[in-house]
């Protein structure tokens, strides 16, 4: 990967999955009405604090909430940058 971004103490980086393009019964959905992914991989993780290690590490696919993290743009793609506890669970 080539990630020149290092999160610190409980930070984690995601690289949010692509939203949905196609309904399961083959409607195209534009993108005005495409839901916000609530899943991703995990590309940079922080070390952690004192009081807490890091469950996940780089290259895991996590769930996380619809409103979680905070978008980031590096190098031309969209990350979000959240802490571990905003991550629902390891994929």
């Amino acid at each position: 990967m080539g990630l020149k971004f290092k999160p610190l103490a409980d930070r984690v980086v995601v690289e949010p999955a692509a939203a949905e393009t196609k309904t399961a019964s083959g409607l195209y959905i534009p993108d005005s009405a495409k839901e916000k992914p609530q899943q991703g991989k995990v590309v940079a993780v922080g070390k952690g604090t004192k009081d807490h290690d890091m469950t996940v590490k780089t290259g895991d696919a996590v769930l996380y909430g619809k409103f979680s993290g905070t978008e980031l743009k590096l190098d031309g793609k969209d990350y979000l940058i959240m802490r571990e506890d905003e991550i629902l669970g390891i994929l």
